[in-house]
């Protein structure tokens, strides 16, 4: 089955001139010129991966990634915007996204990071089909008896939202996920908690997982962003 990319860019000879790149390369690519039809097309088809500019008629970039985002953790996400500030990129990685490339851009860099992102999709999607139970570095968790064992042998029961939140990590290994994905993904439409409660979930799991609070290894804070879960 060929990769589907939905690419999102309303300056017409730019878009045609990716799309003509990503085809070559063998992606099926669909297009949007808005950022309504964006976030449209993301909800009604299946996507690899989603090329996101950022100045858009009618939503801009940031809003239609956080709304996607909504419904959708998995799909990639990769900025490819004229806006190149620091605060614009950390704003792109607060609402979602994956990677972040300014224009203007070199052919064969934005295609590189489009096959890798490609193939993490793919990867998640084999992963999560065997995601009833994980282990790294001596630990397990089971997400279906809620149950985990630390690398010391201490066993714990887990609550219903530590599993959902230690799930939403693992599946998105060596990637940073935002605050805000993790209050709507682990929280759904509840009445939000405060910043310091996720980091007192993330200060339970290095509890649980890690030898140091001071130094940790798996359980990470990325300052302004999020957290990251790494295994290695």
């Amino acid at each position: 089955m060929s990769k589907r990319i939905l690419l999102v860019e309303d300056e017409e000879n730019l878009r045609e001139a990716i799309k003509l790149n990503l085809e070559i390369e063998g992606y099926e690519v669909e297009i949007a010129d808005t950022g309504f039809k964006a976030t449209k097309k993301a909800a009604e088809q299946r996507f690899n991966l989603i090329v996101l500019d950022v100045m858009l008629p009618e939503m801009d970039g940031f809003a239609v990634c956080s709304k996607i985002r909504l419904t959708d953790t998995d799909t990639p996400i990769l900025f490819l915007t004229a806006k190149d500030t620091a605060e614009d990129k950390i704003e792109g990685l607060k609402q979602g996204a994956d990677d972040y490339l300014t224009k203007p851009f070199n052919l064969e860099e934005l295609l590189l990071r489009v096959k890798i992102l490609v193939k993490h999709s793919e990867r998640g999607k084999r992963e999560d089909v065997e995601t009833k139970s994980y282990k790294w570095g001596g630990n397990e968790i089971n997400f279906i008896t809620f149950k985990a064992k630390a690398s010391t042998g201490k066993e714990y029961t887990l609550t219903k939202k530590e599993v959902a939140l230690l799930k939403l990590l693992i599946e998105k290994k060596n990637a940073v996920v935002s605050r805000q994905q993790i209050l709507e993904f682990v929280w759904g439409y509840d009445v939000y908690p405060t910043t310091r409660t996720i980091d007192n979930f993330i200060h339970a799991f290095r509890t649980y997982f890690e030898s140091g609070e001071d130094s940790p290894r798996y359980f990470h804070s990325v300052r302004g962003v999020g957290y990251k879960f790494t295994d290695s």
